[in-house]
């Protein structure tokens, strides 16, 4: 096992990783830039070094500062949370030759899985359902013409090197083609440094299924069951649960089995989440892979029971799986909400500032992942979450019940949020009813 973890990110991530750490009996070293000298994770680290100034190519994107914190403070394994580097095969590689254990997948695997195109046509060879589109990226607009006529419209263009919502159009006749892909490569570039992009048929109105896997250096391979993604705004997540409220359990094993040949497919280990589009529900199709810890993760937690920081890092050490597939039994139901400082009647607008008063509830069946505190300021450089509030109860009823006495009972005072928000939404009677699709709340009216 580890002696020393440097956590390579910030905010509530890096003090779930601190925890976990200290379960486990591991020293933590933070780094921070100095924007954030107060922040939280700066302040309960065994260790914190300093890597930079606010901007985060400067600091929390800066590899030769990351690496140069990991050998002042002795550390011998890097976790890279999510966002900033977690997903770079790059400083995978230089951990590398640098003696250091990144705790994710291998490098390759990051590679391989980065590039969306490339990943796609990994999958389609392994015989996990991939939605129909171009054989790998288009580079030429006379390219994309011809694979727009087999594919048909309306159809998607989507960033090879892509993520997070970003780099996606949505192009509904052949008129609109040529311009939608410029706007996509131009974003592609300006976001991920990679100009490459692909197309596939556009799926209307389908849910966004994720399979949490856990995969050991051995060739173990498990499925923790889903999560139910599909409340998004402008392709962000905003609430999440799981088990999914369509989910039946042969169409469970059926997605599990396909996250499984996914991962073997491209020899990977560690955490990672197979996402899936399901149409209808009962079709689903690969959409990506994320090689890392997910923000929604403690959904899985909940109702698995199963610690999936602590089981990374064991997986990094070369420890097997302790769990085989017949151990992982879903219990009750959970929910995710991410509090964020921002303002839903002036178009989510951030709301950067000093928090003056913060109250968040409790009791069973209720966590909070966050890094903020009373006095904590907001900073305009990253993010803009306070806090992820998560739920847990015997049935997708009660645990919605909770989640609204929950929300009305967090009070963040001194910077706006989207509390409001999400309680309207938890008491909607279409999510009541479990019958949403990704674009509910494109249509959703909050006054």
């Amino acid at each position: 096992m580890f002696k020393k973890i440097l956590i390579a990110n910030r905010g509530e991530i890096a003090v779930r990783i601190i925890r976990a750490c200290r379960e486990l009996g591991i020293h933590c070293v933070a780094v921070y830039s100095e924007a954030d000298s107060t922040a939280l994770h700066a302040q309960i680290a065994d260790e914190s070094v300093c890597i930079g100034p606010s901007n985060t190519k400067d600091s929390y994107l800066n590899m030769g500062a990351i690496l140069s914190a990991c050998e002042i403070t002795g550390c011998d394994a890097v976790h890279p949370g999510f966002g900033f580097l977690s997903e770079n095969a790059h400083f995978a590689k230089m951990c590398r030759k640098c003696g250091i254990e990144f705790i994710g997948p291998s490098p390759e695997s990051i590679e391989m899985l980065g590039d969306k195109a490339t990943a796609k046509e990994t999958m389609k060879n392994a015989g996990v359902p991939v939605i129909p589109g171009s054989e790998g990226a288009v580079r030429t607009v006379e390219e994309a013409k011809a694979a727009a006529e087999k594919i048909g419209y309306p159809l998607l263009v989507k960033a090879s090197a892509g993520g997070g919502g970003r780099g996606i159009r949505l192009v509904e006749s052949a008129d609109q083609l040529e311009s939608q892909i410029n706007i996509a490569k131009q974003e592609a570039k300006n976001f991920f440094g990679d100009d490459a992009v692909y197309m596939e048929r556009f799926v209307k109105d389908p849910r966004h299924v994720e399979i949490q896997i856990l995969a050991d250096k051995q060739g173990n391979v498990i499925h923790l069951g889903e999560r139910d993604c599909s409340m998004q705004r402008r392709n962000q997540k905003v609430l999440e649960e799981s088990p999914s409220p369509v989910m039946t359990p042969e169409l469970r094993e059926k997605m599990g089995e396909a996250a499984k040949k996914a991962a073997k497919a491209c020899g990977y280990y560690n955490a990672g989440t197979i996402e899936f589009l399901l149409e209808n529900d009962k079709d689903f199709y690969f959409m990506e892979m994320n090689t890392r810890i997910q923000v929604e993760h403690p959904v899985t937690e909940f109702v698995t029971d199963v610690d999936l920081v602590k089981a990374q890092i064991k997986i990094a050490a070369g420890e097997p799986l302790e769990y085989s597939q017949s151990d992982i039994k879903l219990r009750g139901h959970s929910i995710e909400c991410r509090i964020n400082a921002e303002d839903p009647k002036h178009g989510f607008r951030p709301s950067p500032g000093e928090i003056k008063a913060l109250h968040t509830p409790g009791g069973p069946g209720i966590r909070i992942d966050s890094a903020a505190y009373q006095g904590y300021t907001i900073s305009p450089y990253y993010d803009s979450m306070i806090a992820k509030l998560i739920v847990h109860a015997p049935t997708r009823d009660e645990a919605i019940m909770k989640m609204k006495w929950a929300l009305a009972e967090f009070i963040v005072d001194g910077v706006e949020t989207n509390i409001d928000f999400q309680l309207a939404l938890v008491r909607d009677e279409t999510f009541q009813s479990g019958k949403y699709t990704n674009r509910f709340l494109e249509n959703f009216k909050f006054e």
